[in-house]
């Protein structure tokens, strides 16, 4: 299937709902319909909103959802948001608004310093202590606009439930290191190592710098030791040779769908993916790459547990980022994550071993192998400012 007919047929599925242990979900494919969500639960707040994002633009969306936190703190609600200061455009200015009405701005990592080095990736939003937005979406224009319009492809999951709690005693947390502006980088390394996740079949879990792997990490790697059955929807794909080689595992086992991007704002991280395809197809891996606009989901459903949330797979969302990941063991609900990722891959062009292996040219290969060296060893950042035509 070409980009142009992809386009064409490929619609965002329409929001859908599922319960799980005590959880009820509300799955926000669209971008209109997670805008709507978002505002609606900063507009219902009463008491306490609190809010995190990697980017944050100062364009129409960021306009509005900052005029909406604004009115909440206008209102008497408690207002925090903290935003990275790496990833976002918004400048001080841009958020009086919400400082006048009483809100806090807070920014993450505000000066070069070591903690500089971290980069907080996480997006969610609690309300009340009672319902909470979460998923790999930020707030600018891109993040909500329809696929013909080249808007991202996302997924916002809207949660009630026991989970929640959890989320507003890690924000509690990071909130408070931000606020410390004399915190230091082993502060942040000791609360990721520390955070206890439970041992529930819905678990939040943290991704972030430590010696040891962190909650996020460590769970996937238990899941797909002894996994057999693998579905990802993936945006950003550059994992670790250690879960390549589990990866290959479970390709073997012929049970494995990857769906990958094939446009970005980044063009090295598509070659970088491109890199790892040869050593996955040979395992009998099934790769998809997505184009009717830019993927930015992180979806993963390995046997009867689903990740949801702002962690991609490539190693600096598995070690290094501050990422947030909802792990959901029910089967049911992964048989439905499944389909969903299947009415995707109907818009997608399967990557055979043959089709491989004629783009697997030369000259290919040497820039998907210079792609992968700047998207996994040095940065997104550097990645993205170079045209390496891809």
């Amino acid at each position: 299937m070409s980009d142009a007919q992809a386009s064409t047929l490929y619609r965002d599925p329409p929001p859908f709902t599922a319960a799980a242990s005590g959880h009820a979900l509300t799955f926000l494919p669209g971008g209109a319909d997670r805008l709507e969500a978002l505002l609606r639960l900063v507009d219902e707040a009463r008491s306490q909103l609190c809010a995190c994002f990697y980017t944050f633009d100062a364009d129409a969306t960021g306009e509005r959802v900052r005029d909406a936190l604004a009115a909440a703190a206008r209102r008497g609600v408690a207002v925090t948001l903290i935003v990275d200061r790496f990833g976002s455009a918004a400048n001080d200015s841009f958020f009086t608004p919400l400082r006048e009405a009483g809100g806090r701005h807070l920014y993450f990592s505000p000066r070069w310093s070591r903690r500089y080095l971290i980069r907080n990736h996480q997006k969610m939003v609690i309300a009340d202590g009672a319902r909470a937005l979460v998923g790999g979406f930020n707030i600018a224009d891109a993040y909500f606009e329809p696929p013909t319009q080249d808007g991202w492809n996302d997924l916002g999951l809207l949660v009630e439930g026991p989970a929640v709690a959890a989320l507003l005693r890690w924000f509690t947390g990071l909130d408070a290191w931000v606020t410390d502006g004399r915190a230091h980088w082993r502060t942040i390394r000791r609360m990721v190592r520390g955070w206890d996740p439970g041992d529930g079949p819905v678990r939040v879990l943290v991704g972030g710098p430590t010696r040891a792997l962190n909650s996020w990490a460590r769970q996937v790697k238990r899941d797909l030791d002894p996994g057999g059955r693998l579905d990802m929807m993936m945006a950003y794909f550059t994992p670790s040779p250690g879960m390549v080689r589990r990866l290959r595992r479970i390709a073997r086992l012929g049970q494995t769908r990857l769906l990958l991007a094939a446009r970005s704002d980044n063009g090295a991280t598509v070659g970088a993916s491109r890199l790892l395809y040869g050593t996955l197809l040979e395992q009998g891996a099934a790769i998809w790459e997505f184009s009717p606009c830019k993927l930015h989901t992180k979806l993963i459903v390995l046997d009867d547990a689903v990740y949801v949330g702002s962690a991609n797979f490539d190693m600096r969302s598995l070690f290094l980022n501050l990422e947030l990941m909802l792990r959901i063991e029910d089967a049911a609900l992964a048989e439905r994550m499944r389909s969903y990722i299947g009415q995707h891959i109907a818009a997608s062009e399967q990557i055979t071993p043959a089709l491989h292996r004629r783009q697997a040219t030369v000259w290919n290969r040497l820039r998907w192998a210079l792609s992968w060296f700047l998207v996994a060893v040095i940065d997104y950042t550097v990645s993205r400012r170079l045209n390496l035509g891809l």
